[in-house]
């Protein structure tokens, strides 16, 4: 099987490059922000809360995006391994996703970081916001979105760093350079 999660700041292009990589390798995609985001638009009680949390820029807690993660994996069958698109976000998650991995005897096999400069990322978030109408797309939240992710999921690199599982792709190119980035880094770890 083949295991991978997508990696980058909001705005580098997860979702546009999951697409394609789920239908290249027969992977069911597991973005976390497509879950919460159902989830919201349900108006479940949890889908209340997340919207609350989502709309300030900050994260959920890792409790519910591991259970929200744990029922999609259970719910796939059939396919050649998963892309966790979102996920994880922080330090404890990628344990937990570890721990999970390692019980189906399918580790995590790369973690591909998607590089994009600053300046673009806001470009793109602030274009997106306009095209979607999302209303967690705007100046001040996306620029507290960017700490978050500073603060809390950049160092979900290091952790794969250490395993030897971290590679990294230039994103300010083609949707199309992008992909062909990825798909040889996943042709080597496969």
């Amino acid at each position: 099987m083949l295991n991978i999660a997508l990696f980058g700041p909001p705005g580098a292009g997860k979702g546009t490059q999951a697409k394609k990589i789920v239908e290249k390798y027969n992977l069911a995609h597991l973005s976390t922000g497509e879950m919460i985001r159902k989830e919201i638009a349900e108006g479940s009680d949890f889908g209340k809360m997340a919207a609350g949390i989502i709309n300030k820029g900050e994260l959920l807690s890792d409790e519910f995006v591991v259970a929200l993660i744990e029922n999609s994996i259970e719910h796939h069958k059939n396919v050649d391994g998963f892309l966790f698109d979102g996920f994880p976000r922080t330090v404890r998650q990628a344990e937990i996703l570890d721990e999970m991995l390692a019980k189906t005897g399918h580790p995590l096999s790369a973690l591909v970081s998607i590089d994009v400069p600053h300046d673009e990322l806001m470009r793109r978030m602030l274009e997106r916001a306009k095209i979607e109408g999302r209303a967690d797309d705007n100046e001040e939240v996306i620029e507290n979105r960017f700490r978050e992710y500073r603060a809390k999921t950049l160092p979900v690199a290091d952790h794969y760093k250490v395993q030897k599982k971290h590679f990294s792709v230039n994103g300010h190119g083609s949707v199309d350079d992008v992909f062909e980035s990825i798909t040889k880094i996943l042709e080597e770890v496969r």
